[in-house]
């Protein structure tokens, strides 16, 4: 009996979506003669009756569509369908609706292409209404727990790194000093990585609590030339995240009242600016971090991880995310990798990396 699964993606875009989709549908019809179908904007498709979803084949990943960004099925990271919210302000429970419409499908099972917090909401309706489920891990801060690596992390750390090679000839030129705000809600890893590759001078992260002094210290130490540097010129990666000195994080207020992360590069640009009267300026990637095509290594990390979801409910494992450990896919618990998320190691060889080439972290003592 041909065996009929269903994908979604679920959450925020970033590249290597499709690519990932491409491989979950070569995978099923070509090795196991299975059919596919794509579930429309996440869990979204499901509220609708009859529930949207669309046909996925070979042909429709013929041309170009795997090198691109965000997610040919569409997807969505607003509302938890447990508490979702409704007109007069309450909240209501429509994980039946889902599971209903999860059942007028008639599949056999769901690929899961998410982050940790719509894979946990997904695990959860999979265990109240019986669905097998296999998860496939995604997001470009990269904060999912057991994996290495997520689709989408490469991608915005290339794009990050790409915007301090432009910054860097004008603050040389300028005399300036640049700041660059990255994305990474809970996690630094962004703003870490592409800091060490991009020769960032200061990074400042969620992980780590720091004071204005020692940053205002390192800079003037750069001005004046003690590291060598004769341009007075510096670069500064930040995480979204990263909290004020007194422990706040700055957020945009948009017109539906709800508030999102950013602006906290900008509240520190002014601050840098008074305290050591040089040129600042303020660049902010926001979501071109989640755009555009994908890296190699994304590609390839889609691929690997589409394959083994398939090859994962052939074998009739369920209830699993396929991760990157040592160099491979492997099968790992789908409630370790829900449970807790995966912040920047402070002993790890990345920190110990940029600390050792005297990057600055705002935690520094004795320079105050």
């Amino acid at each position: 009996m041909t065996r009929h699964i269903g994908v979604l993606t679920s959450g925020g875009d970033c590249p290597g979506l499709n690519a990932c989709l491409r491989a979950i549908t070569l995978r099923a019809v070509h090795t196991y003669g299975w059919q596919v179908s794509g579930l429309l904007d996440g869990t979204l498709g499901l509220l609708d009756n009859p529930p949207r979803s669309r046909s996925l084949t070979p042909a429709d990943f013929g041309g170009d569509v795997f090198r691109q960004g965000g997610t040919l099925l569409g997807t969505t990271n607003r509302n938890d369908p447990f508490a979702w919210p409704m007109p007069d302000g309450s909240r209501r429970d429509r994980s039946p609706e889902l599971i209903a419409g999860w059942r007028q499908l008639a599949l056999d099972g769901l690929i899961a292409i998410g982050g940790d917090g719509s894979l946990a909401i997904l695990r959860r309706l999979a265990q109240q209404g019986g669905i097998p489920l296999v998860g496939v891990p995604k997001t470009i801060d990269n904060d999912i727990a057991v994996t290495e690596n997520a689709i989408g992390y490469d991608t915005a750390v290339s794009v990050a790194v790409e915007a301090l090679d432009r910054l860097q000839p004008t603050a040389a030129s300028h005399h300036r000093i640049m700041l660059l705000e990255v994305m990474g809600r809970d996690a630094g890893h962004i703003a870490l990585y592409a800091g060490i590759a991009g020769g960032a001078d200061i990074i400042l992260i969620p992980e780590i609590a720091w004071r204005l002094e020692p940053l205002v210290a390192r800079l003037a130490a750069l001005r004046r030339g003690d590291a060598g540097r004769t341009t007075g010129s510096a670069l500064v990666v930040v995480a979204e995240g990263a909290r004020t000195p007194d422990g706040r994080q700055i957020r945009v207020r948009e017109k539906s009242g709800k508030g999102r992360l950013g602006g906290i590069a900008t509240w520190l640009g002014r601050r840098l600016a008074d305290a050591i009267g040089a040129e600042v300026r303020v660049t902010t990637l926001g979501h071109l971090q989640r755009g555009g095509a994908p890296t190699p290594r994304d590609r390839f990390l889609a691929a690997a991880f589409g394959a083994g979801a398939v090859d994962s409910m052939a074998a009739g494992h369920y209830d699993c995310m396929i991760a990157w450990q040592n160099r491979q896919t492997v099968r790992v618990p789908l409630a370790d990798a829900v449970a807790s998320g995966q912040p920047v190691d402070l002993a790890g060889t990345m920190l110990r990396t940029a600390r050792g080439l005297g990057v600055c972290f705002g935690d520094e003592p004795g320079e105050a």
